[in-house]
């Protein structure tokens, strides 16, 4: 296989480092253009495992609203992003709910939990 450079935009702080990967057979060769340590990690897991955050909204009953926003309390794989908010979006909640208060424990498995991310009152 021949050997390839991708760039990566690092989002981690202000400084947004441009970052080139030297790769060959999908393993990093070597790096440059980060200016620290989080940058070449962030780097590292975008092209090995991307990971995102999730918000989204659950239905909820009894509530003043009929939606409640939603979060992953961290990172998602980024290829099961659309399974888990295929998964959330038949979840029905029930009021009342706290700001942090799980919805979903350990969602499909990986380890994550969906939480409310704002407070909801009872009607």
């Amino acid at each position: 296989m021949a050997e390839e450079t991708r760039y990566i935009n690092c989002i981690i702080c202000p400084m947004s480092c441009q970052i080139a990967v030297a790769m060959e057979g999908g393993e990093i060769l070597s790096m440059e253009g980060y200016a620290c340590a989080r940058g070449k990690a962030y780097a590292e897991t975008e092209l090995k495992d991307p990971r995102r955050m999730m918000t989204t909204t659950v239905r909820i009953n009894n509530a003043v609203q009929p939606l409640l926003p939603v979060v992953s309390s961290e990172a998602l794989p980024k290829g099961k992003i659309k399974d888990c908010a295929d998964f959330c979006s038949a979840v029905v909640a029930d009021a009342p709910v706290k700001k942090g208060d799980v919805i979903v424990a350990d969602i499909l498995g990986l380890g994550v939990d969906i939480v409310a991310s704002r407070s909801m009152d009872r009607v």
